[in-house]
């Protein structure tokens, strides 16, 4: 059984998730969150004619969201457990 303090915390996860989920979407349909700091890769940025080239879509599409769903059905299950 998750005490309140843990069920808030990943409450608090899945309204982040879902947060991110969004503006992924809206970046896929708008291009807007080019320059989000979740969309920043690890090291080395890539550049063309000295800007930074944003993420692209399809990396969005079939990596970034697929991880992010996954996430957010694991946290939506842990708080479904310890209720």
């Amino acid at each position: 059984m998750l005490d309140a303090n843990k069920k808030r915390d990943i409450a608090e996860r899945v309204r982040q998730l879902e947060a991110d989920m969004l503006k992924a979407h809206e970046y896929l349909k708008t291009s807007e969150h080019s320059s989000w700091h979740k969309f920043q890769p690890l090291f080395n940025q890539k550049l063309s004619d000295g800007k930074a080239i944003p993420p692209h879509k399809d990396w969005v599409r079939n990596v970034f969201i697929p991880n992010l769903e996954k996430a957010l059905n694991e946290a939506e299950k842990q708080l479904n457990r310890g209720v």
